[in-house]
Formats: structure tokens, C-alpha cells, sequence
């Protein structure tokens, strides 16, 4: 390759580098003040967030300061989420007819900005298992609205938790808790009180680390999101978004515990998850999720 054509490339890349995080700013101030104008029942992906529904006495058309805030950060930033566009659309198509909600994120990252702003009005909490991490973010975003927490598994124990949960009954779906579950593994115990007292309307799942034998996996986060959906009390279904579906840990935990039945959307890396409560399930017996 000639130098100049390597020096054309390395120019372009740069301004590839560019380009996503100005597309979500974008998307962010295009949906602000289009809600001004615009009350049709269907939205591009755009205008999306005018379509939220709003608290008595909000004003739809007004930007919060997180959404501000988030324009500005990402029309200045280099550094892209970590979901790409296609994928940031299947959870944003959900907010836009959801939000205001409850909505709980598995990890902090460069996209966490993104998805408090595009739930104006809601409740939107990031959990992370790093502390610095979690104190370097919220030095430069202090709006966010995060807590580290610790996991008990490793990514190496993957195949033994099934068997765990398999035979250990205060794993069953039937029996299943979180708070103070110490017998089951695969529980998430220790968590800030919030994420044991909200009703989550969607659930990310993006963190926490799962790319090396000692990272903590997200086998946890998904059973532990699945017991949430399960037990929930209020209407409608809980939405569960779980990134990264290409390793084999994350696929074989979600076909146990998500269940394909509930699979409503696969994009890219992401699987989307419709999953109802176990009072509306046609079957709710048995040792097996799904």
C-alpha cells in the first residue's frame, strides 16, 4: 500500500470515529424538537422520543438537562457505545412507547448517558462492578444514577451453576427469590435495596464482564433478571435486552432461562425478550424455566 493511500485511510477511520457518536446526539436533539410539533401516533426512530408518554403536569416538549447534557457529550465524543445503531434501535423502540419507566442496566458504560436520556422522567439505574469505574463516570456525569455492586460467580463456573441450579430447589423457578437467597448461586445477593424494591419494566443486560475465565459472567445477571420478570406484579410484560449472544455462555444461559419462546427480536448481537409474569404463564410448575 502506497503511504499516502495509507495516510488517506488512516483519515478515514478517524472519521468513522466521528460519525456514531454524532448520529446519537443527533437522534437525542432530533427527537427534543420534533416533540414539540409533532403528536402523530408513529414515529421514525428519530422523533421517537416525543412519543413517550409523560407524568401529569411534564411538558413532552421540553428537553431535560440529562438530554442536554447527553447531545453535548456525544456530539463532542470520539468514543461510540458499545451496542452499534441497529441494536441501540430495538431497546430504543421500546422506551419510546414505555418510557417514562423503570428501566435497570447491567453495566456503565459510554452508552449509559444515551439511555437516561432517552428515558426522560424515568427511573434508570446502571450497576457496576467496578467502584473506579464507577466514580471516574460519574466525576464527568454526575446525573447518572449508578451503584457497583459485587458478583459471586466467575465465568469458569458456568456449566457447574447449571448443574446447581438444576438441583437445588431454592433455584426453581416455583421457589426462586433474590434478597438473602444464599443457597441458590445463581441469585444475586447484596444489592442495593433499590433493585430489590423496583418493579423493572426493562432490564439490559450488557455487563457485567464475560470474556475471560475469571471475569464474573453474566450467568447471574440472567437468571436473576429472569426471576425478576417472572415474580412481576404489575401488567404488561418485562422487556429484557442481553448483548453479546455471539459467546456460548450468554446463549446457553438465555435458552435456560429467557426461554425462545419469549425471543421477540434478535439484532445483531442482541436478543430481545418479552417475558410475562408467572401468573400469566400457561405453565408454571416444574424444575425448568422453560
Amino acid at each position: 500500500m502506497k503511504r499516502e493511500d495509507t495516510v488517506r485511510n488512516a483519515h478515514f477511520l478517524a472519521d468513522r470515529r466521528w460519525f456514531f457518536p454524532i448520529v446519537i446526539a443527533g437522534l437525542i436533539a432530533g427527537a427534543i424538537v420534533t416533540s414539540s410539533f409533532i403528536k402523530a401516533a408513529d414515529y421514525s426512530l428519530l422523533c421517537s422520543v416525543a412519543n413517550t408518554r409523560s407524568p401529569q403536569g411534564v411538558d413532552n416538549g421540553s428537553a431535560t438537562p440529562i438530554q442536554l447534557q447527553a447531545i453535548i457529550h456525544y456530539a463532542t465524543s470520539r468514543i461510540t457505545p458499545q451496542q452499534n445503531f441497529r441494536e441501540i434501535s430495538v431497546t430504543f423502540d421500546v422506551l419510546k412507547k414505555r418510557s417514562p419507566c423503570n428501566f435497570l442496566v447491567f453495566g456503565l458504560g459510554y452508552d449509559s448517558m444515551m439511555w437516561t436520556s432517552l428515558n426522560p422522567n424515568g427511573n434508570t439505574i446502571f450497576l457496576e462492578e467496578d467502584p473506579k469505574w464507577v466514580q471516574t463516570v460519574l466525576k464527568d456525569a454526575p446525573v447518572l444514577h449508578a451503584h457497583p455492586v459485587k458478583y459471586r460467580t466467575q465465568l469458569k463456573e458456568a456449566d457447574a451453576l447449571l448443574s446447581h441450579y438444576r438441583s437445588e430447589p431454592s433455584c426453581f423457578p416455583s421457589e426462586a427469590y433474590l434478597r438473602g437467597n444464599d443457597k441458590c448461586k445463581l441469585a444475586l445477593t447484596g444489592f442495593p435495596d433499590e433493585f430489590y424494591d423496583t418493579e423493572w419494566d426493562l432490564i439490559m443486560i450488557d455487563a457485567p464482564r464475560g470474556y475471560f475465565p475469571e471475569a464474573p459472567g453474566r450467568m447471574a445477571a440472567i437468571f436473576s433478571a429472569a426471576v425478576m420478570a417472572r415474580n412481576r406484579k404489575g401488567s404488561g410484560v418485562t422487556h429484557v435486552f442481553l448483548h453479546d449472544v455471539d459467546r456460548r455462555v450468554e446463549k446457553v444461559f438465555a435458552d435456560e432461562f429467557l426461554c425462545r419462546k419469549y425471543l421477540v427480536k434478535s439484532v445483531g448481537r442482541l436478543w430481545h425478550f418479552e417475558i410475562p409474569s408467572a401468573a400469566n404463564m400457561s405453565s408454571q410448575g416444574g424444575a425448568q424455566f422453560c
